[in-house]
């Protein structure tokens, strides 16, 4: 990229249409503003509708009369998913899904489904909705899926041995699993869309250490460190960058992860970053995919 990416570098949306997954608070909140602020239409897609129309009125008394309404989803529970994609074909067009939507850390639970937490939310209600819109996204050209990953996919794996942790749960040995699913699907949600010719773009990114709600459930010693480390982290609006510069940047490329620029990635404005070697083995990324379609029942067909 020729300059680091912010807020104020996002090109006017006039005319385009934005899915955000968890956009009632945090990282996707921040987007959705910002890109309700440059003219786009965007949907908040979450499970609580009151949250979302409390976001709304929020972004609504920022920005004055905008385009932005609320979608139900919730990625635990299938046919959720199933449910808000058949909404979402009704819009004209869709030119960018932003798989923000995440949880980090819970104790164990399983999704309705029957799915570890982090694996099921962070990845296959992600994985499904994509698949599910690929169609609809593919007839709007330059069309993007935007999936977000985390820094803890460098200590992450993939115990397809273990998919649903029944033998051992570590959260935080999870979240970092998923958060590797994330990028093992984005790259090769990129490889099959080049291989198919289609007109969409898959695009990763991070957003460092942010002061978001996803710490709900970090032990108190770790949320009071990340609390008076603040200062030198992103605030959450800040940590949207990366989001937004892999929404709407002329300058990202297919395949791409964009992060933070400062302080080994945990801070500042947006740039192309690197992801792990684990991120781009080829025959996970493959094995990972066929076990998500057998998984959701749904095949992107690419």
């Amino acid at each position: 990229m020729k300059r680091r990416f912010t807020e104020h570098d996002v090109p006017d949306q006039s005319g385009s249409t934005v899915v955000i997954t968890g956009a009632n608070t945090g990282l996707g909140y921040e987007t959705a503003r910002a890109l309700s602020a440059r003219g786009a239409r965007v949907l908040i897609a979450c499970r609580s509708q009151q949250k979302a129309e409390d976001a709304i009125k929020r972004i609504e008394e920022q920005n004055g009369a905008v385009d932005i309404s609320y979608v139900p989803l919730d990625l635990g529970d299938l046919s959720s998913v199933s449910q808000c994609a058949e909404q979402l074909q009704s819009e004209k067009r869709i030119d960018v899904l932003i798989n923000n939507a995440g949880i980090m850390v819970p104790p164990y639970e399983l999704t309705k489904d029957g799915f570890e937490s982090q694996f099921g939310v962070n990845h296959l209600g992600p994985f499904a909705l994509t698949g599910l819109l690929l169609e609809k996204l593919a007839k709007t050209p330059s069309s993007r899926v935007v999936n977000t990953s985390s820094i803890a996919h460098n200590v992450g794996r993939i115990n397809f041995k273990d998919i649903n942790a029944e033998r051992r749960y570590s959260a935080s040995a999870r979240y970092s699993m998923s958060k590797l699913a994330n990028l093992l699907f984005s790259y090769e949600l990129q490889r099959r869309l080049q291989t198919a010719s289609l007109p969409v773009l898959s695009v990763a990114c991070h957003p460092g250490i942010a002061s978001t709600e996803l710490d709900r459930y970090m032990p108190f010693v770790l949320s009071k460190g990340t609390e008076l480390l603040q200062p030198l982290l992103n605030t959450a609006a800040a940590g949207a960058w990366p989001t937004l510069c892999a929404a709407t940047s002329g300058d990202v490329v297919g395949g791409g992860y964009y992060g933070p620029a400062y302080r080994f990635e945990t801070a500042g404005p947006a740039k192309k970053v690197r992801s792990n070697r684990a991120s781009h083995d080829t025959a996970v990324a493959e094995r990972l995919w066929t076990l998500s379609v057998e998984l959701t029942g749904v095949n992107p067909g690419i």
